[in-house]
């Protein structure tokens, strides 16, 4: 969780923002239109190799009307990853903890806005499918998505991280 507190998340609108600033901008995002439905989902992908970095992102779309997303991108300098399986686990691990870590910080802010804002923060997309070699790993996915309380999506519904992360990959 530390690493995902530290340092910025990327926003193509806002530039570079601390986690609260960013907390901030979500804010502001829903009460430009409080009267609209929104969705905020959170994904991640990852490079390959031994060291990758981890584009986590958390996407919120207003329905009917688009979005925003933000991204931090994760490293390890001192960790290694031997095999593909290792990278897929810590992408769900770290959408998984940015995900709680926002609805934490999100729902306090939420319920004291003036107005009852229409949101649901459920969702988390895994890039896995049941195409390919990542066919092997969705029951063991889908279950760490819901043991942490969140509604898994995978490819081709999981668009957070098999096409938002993945630009930054």
């Amino acid at each position: 969780m530390l690493k995902l507190q530290e340092g910025y998340f990327y926003n193509p609108t806002c530039g570079n923002l601390k986690t609260d600033e960013t907390i901030k901008e979500i804010l502001n995002y829903i009460s430009e239109k409080p009267e609209r439905f929104y969705d905020i989902i959170v994904g991640c992908d990852s490079s390959s190799g031994q060291t990758p970095n981890f584009p986590v992102v958390v996407v919120v779309l207003r329905i009917g009307e688009g979005g925003r997303f933000f991204i931090k991108k994760v490293g390890y300098k001192n960790q290694k990853f031997s095999n593909w399986k290792q990278r897929i686990l810590e992408e769900v691990l770290l959408s998984c903890d940015l995900a709680l870590f926002l609805k934490e910080k999100l729902l306090k802010h939420l319920n004291q806005l003036p107005y009852t804002p229409r949101y649901q923060f459920r969702y988390i997309h895994a890039d896995i499918g049941g195409n390919g070699a990542t066919k092997d790993m969705i029951k063991e996915v889908v279950n760490l998505i819901r043991g942490n309380g969140f509604e898994p999506k995978i490819k081709p519904e999981s668009f957070v991280a098999s096409t938002v992360a993945d630009r930054y990959t």
